[in-house]
């Protein structure tokens, strides 16, 4: 039949009653071309109901009913059974066919209307002509709406796995050789040309958001797919090749590397040719997203060696050829496809995409024979041109086009039509649970079909190989983050699918094999001797590498490794033969390079791939040497360095077993380096890094204290020597943690102290206080402390850090010293009349008293100090008061006699103290007083009550402080209400 309909019901739920629905559906050889259903669900896949129904009349054919066309039935009918027949009709259903019924009839009955023009009628139930296009039911608006929807959420809320969701039905479709395919991908297309923040990220000159771009890019690659059909019509391409050049056209449209074409900083003219082969950007064509499909339309599949590789397994050259003779077949006689490696990959991709699997196998098998034979020959013609180029230490890039990163993703796609060969089918393998976590895939060895003789290879050992040789590939680093960051992006990812290997005996003598290759190759290969200064560093893959042939030859494994630890963009000079290039030239800041926008993330992988040869090395010697020499030569960021030194001091000391001298010496060389790489820049870490500096040293022992403390001037500055360095040493924790014998003990301090007294030398100001900590149980030592203290004290030293040390002298039982080092203070100290809270007024204080406690004397030397130093009224009565309370002398020095008398203010030295305290009272009311407002009236009242005090210590002290006080009312007569208080409170 051509028309199926039927009802479903919809069991009842918990919430929800039982529900039936009228089903129909119509067919054309074997393709549902149109659905409608009672439940109104509008979606791009078909709603439940009419699935049901669908499988329904698969599985039980013999339950549906077969009928004749309905146009058949009717012709058996005589004119009463057509009334009867149409009359029942209409009552059936006169709510929704009465007013057709009517217009219908109307229209026959009258002998001009279009009705009758026509002979014979519609029938639903016959289905289509012979020639008619015939293909699945689209709704069409539908996928408009979808693919509206999800790009207006801008990747959010999952609508990036929705649209991607989208695109592998477009695939699924192509492969089911579904004409639908093109038309839904179209759809799709329009929608992403009329995405509104396009033409808002244009005017911003901003580019799209990297989720997007990735959309935009599997778009791009599919309808390079889709116009590669092996199978399509000519009128189909030019139908596309129409569209494609429509939208490409539109300025709107997304550029192929990702920039809407000038946003990238533009260092210096010189600095837009990234290599010689790139010309100026605004001679280049502009490129976008559609580009490749638009030119894919020029490529056809009527080559007769090309329809001779997809059609057999057993093509072979007429009679075996020597080499050269022919440049369709290697010297096995298997066929090579010559073409641009890209290129050649996009037909092997079309011919997967469009159900071919075996055609796209046997393209890849002669693409690979095809890299092969070339792998050999730039081997050979390296050979030639070795000794030159590694005199020169330059080397230019054949690749112009990277295959890693490239649009196509031809490594990709060649490995995964070779592994798809060889994948187990689980039974269960559709039995993927919602969060994807699917089991990583199983495969086998599938052996290579071949015309020629057994090569005994696998399509297996071909996927790895292939995906060596790409990843292998010396190019230069892209123009542009999104394609640098996509560089990254497809090297993870094809990472990630090799991991999925098991490497079994057969594999691993493919990774040996393509390792030398790669080592021994020469400019093709970026684990070459002499690589460009910009080629794509290799630390990803080598770390990959690395890990994979460890156990099975590790000599291999770190000749590699250790080869591929380089990132020659950052070395600081250019390599003396390469003036090609005239951005060498020019100085851009010091070793690092503005055109490499992920640079950071390079230079974290490098360090990764360091990071994982110390952890196998652990133990070796040897080994560990050379490691650390490739990080000191290679690596030249001292945070990533510190991140190595620690990494390797965490495998060196587990906290189950004995610690690993050999790593931990390696832990601390690399700390020591970045010592004296931070030294002198500014680095935020730089304590942590000094902290833990001292932490490795003290668990390697001894010796390399010694040696830090030795050579502290080429790692740490005199204040990080003396504070955290020496002081972390001495402390008891070390010594514990060292169980250090008495010598051992001894030679420490004696270099501490060495350290602290030549600190303190270079910065006295910083570390004068920290030296005599140290120095303290020397006695010459210590003296020699105090000397460089007194030496500094008039030049370099400030009276906070003066006062300090005078109170550590006291502290340490020093109080002659301590009042030295005060006085000394002192000089340096400038109190105005209004600093009444000024943090060194406690300072101030603890001198006098200390002055005082020991003698007349000492008091008479700091009284002058004092009162030149001191114009603060409240502060100097302080001091006043607390020396009239007590008799000086009180510190108990052997030998003095103390007078036991209270100190008169009539007599030297207290009477200039006095003296002075007046005067600053004086002065101070009439600095007050210029600048009074009322609501401090109160406030200044109070302060010459306390000025009363102080005057009256005087002998004439109430004469003076009246004459003061008519003085004020004479001179500030104006503040009439300031004066009535005065009065009221003085007389």
């Amino acid at each position: 039949g051509f028309h199926l309909s039927g009802t479903v019901t919809e069991p009842a739920t918990a919430t929800e009653p039982e529900m039936t629905y009228k089903v129909a559906i119509s067919f054309d050889r074997c393709k549902i071309t149109s659905v409608t259903c009672g439940c109104g669900n509008k979606d791009i896949f078909y709603c439940a109901h009419v699935v049901a129904l669908s499988l329904y009349r698969i599985r039980k054919p013999d339950q549906v009913k077969l009928r004749l066309p309905i146009s058949e039935t009717l012709f058996q009918m005589n004119r009463d059974q057509l009334q009867k027949f149409v009359q029942y009709l209409i009552t059936a259903h006169h709510t929704e066919v009465l007013p057709t019924a009517q217009k219908l009839a109307d229209e026959i009955l009258s002998s001009n209307s279009e009705i009758n023009q026509v002979h014979g009628a519609p029938d639903p139930t016959a289905g289509a002509s012979i020639d008619d296009e015939n293909c699945w039911h689209l709704d069409e608006e539908q996928v408009r709406e979808q693919v509206k929807l999800f790009l207006s959420q801008g990747g959010y809320y999952g609508s990036g796995k929705q649209l991607n969701s989208m695109f592998a039905k477009v695939r699924e479709m192509l492969r089911m050789r579904d004409s639908n395919g093109a038309r839904m991908l179209t759809l799709i297309t329009e929608q992403f040309m009329a995405d509104p923040r396009l033409s808002l990220w244009r005017q911003q000159g901003t580019g799209i958001t990297e989720k997007c771009r990735q959309l935009w890019d599997e778009l791009g690659a599919l309808w390079v797919c889709v116009v590669l059909n092996p199978h399509c019509k000519l009128e189909e391409k030019s139908c596309w090749l129409r569209q494609l050049r429509k939208w490409g056209e539109m300025d709107v449209c997304p550029l192929e590397d990702g920039n809407y074409g000038n946003e990238l900083p533009n260092i210096t003219n010189a600095l837009t040719q990234s290599s010689s082969h790139s010309q100026d950007s605004l001679a280049r064509p502009r490129r976008t997203v559609f580009t490749r499909a638009i030119e894919g339309c020029d490529l056809h599949w009527q080559d007769s060696h090309l329809q001779r590789i997809i059609s057999s397994d057993f093509y072979v050259s007429p009679s075996y050829q020597r080499e050269g003779e022919s440049l369709l077949f290697n010297s096995q006689g298997q066929p090579l496809w010559l073409e641009h490696v890209p290129t050649a990959c996009a037909r092997v991709d079309a011919l997967r995409s469009h159900g071919y699997p075996r055609e796209a196998l046997r393209l890849t098998v002669a693409i690979i024979n095809t890299l092969r034979l070339q792998q050999q020959r730039q081997l050979e013609i390296y050979k030639h041109q070795k000794k030159d180029l590694l005199q020169r230490g330059a080397t230019t890039i054949t690749n112009l086009e990277g295959w890693v990163g490239h649009p196509l993703n031809p490594i990709g796609c060649l490995f995964l039509t070779l592994t798809e060969a060889c994948r187990l089918e689980e039974e269960n393998c559709l039995e993927i649970s919602d969060a994807g976590d699917s089991k990583p895939p199983v495969y086998q060895h599938v052996p290579v079909v071949t015309g020629s003789q057994d090569s005994g290879e696998s399509y297996l050992s071909l996927a790895l190989e292939v995906a060596l040789m790409g990843m292998g590939q010396q190019r230069v680093m892209p123009e542009g983050l999104y394609a640098q960051d996509k560089v990254c992006r497809n090297e993870e990812q094809i990472i990630a699918r090799l991991q999925d290997l098991e490497l079994d005996p057969v594999l691993v003598q493919t990774l040996r094999k393509q390792c030398i290759l790669l080592l021994e190759g020469g400019p093709f290969s970026g684990l070459g001797e002499v690589i460009h200064r910009e080629s794509v560093p290799m630390h990803t893959f080598a770390k990959y590498l690395f890990s994979a042939l460890l156990p099975h030859d590790a000599d291999l494994a770190y000749k590699l490794a250790l080869r591929a630890m380089r990132l020659p963009v950052l070395e600081t000079t250019a390599p003396s033969g390469d003036v090609t290039h005239p951005h060498h030239l020019v100085s851009v800041v010091p070793s690092r390079y503005p055109r490499w926008f992920t640079l950071g993330h390079l230079e974290s992988q490098q360090c990764e791939l360091a990071s994982t040869m110390l952890t196998a090395a652990k133990g070796d010697m040897l080994r560990l040497r050379t490691v650390l020499e490739a990080i000191q030569k290679n690596i030249h960021s001292s945070s990533l360095i510190f991140k190595l030194a620690q990494d390797a001091f965490k495998i060196a000391t587990p906290a189950d077993s004995n610690s690993d001298t050999t790593l931990l010496n390696v832990a601390l060389e690399l700390g020591l380096q970045v010592m004296r790489m931070t030294l002198s820049t500014l680095n935020w870490r730089r304590r942590e890094m000094v902290r833990w500096l001292v932490t490795c040293a003290t668990e390697v022992g001894v010796r390399a204290l010694v040696s830090i403390l030795q050579s502290w001037y080429s790692l740490f500055t005199p204040t990080e020597a003396t504070s955290i360095v020496a002081a972390t040493v001495m402390s008891h924790n070390t010594i514990l943690r060292l169980s250090l014998d008495y010598p051992q003990r001894e030679e420490l301090a004696s270099c501490a102290r060495t350290l602290a007294l030549q600190c303190a030398m270079k910065d006295p100001q910083n570390c004068a206080l920290s030296a005599l900590t140290l120095c303290e149980k020397d006695h010459i030592a210590f003296e020699t402390a105090y000397q460089i203290v007194i030496d500094a004290a008039s030049t370099g030293m400030t009276y906070t850090q003066l006062f300090t040390i005078a109170r550590y002298m006291e502290h340490r039982g020093y109080p002659l010293r301590a009042f030295k080092l005060a006085s000394l203070a002192m000089t340096h100290l400038n109190l105005a009349y209004n600093q009444d809270t000024h943090p060194a007024i406690n300072d101030v204080l603890w001198a006098c008293a200390l002055s005082h406690s020991l003698g007349k004397n000492e008091l008479a030397a700091i009284i002058p100090l004092v009162v030149k130093s001191v114009h603060c009224a409240t502060v100097l009565s302080d001091i006043l008061r607390r020396c009239t309370m007590t008799a000086p002398g009180l510190a108990g020095i052997p030998g003095r006699r103390n007078s036991g008398k209270l100190m008169s203010t009539d007599k030297a030295p207290l009477r200039q103290l006095l003296d002075a305290t007046i005067s600053a009272y004086i002065n101070t009311t009439h600095s007050r007083l210029t600048h009074i407002s009322p609501r401090h009236y109160g406030e200044f009242i109070e302060f010459l009550s306390k000025a009363r005090e102080t005057f009256l210590l005087a002998q004439d002290g109430h004469i003076q402080f009246a004459q003061f006080i008519d003085n004020l009312k004479q001179i500030y007569k104006g503040k009439k209400k300031l004066m009535l208080l005065v009065r009221e409170r003085f007389g």
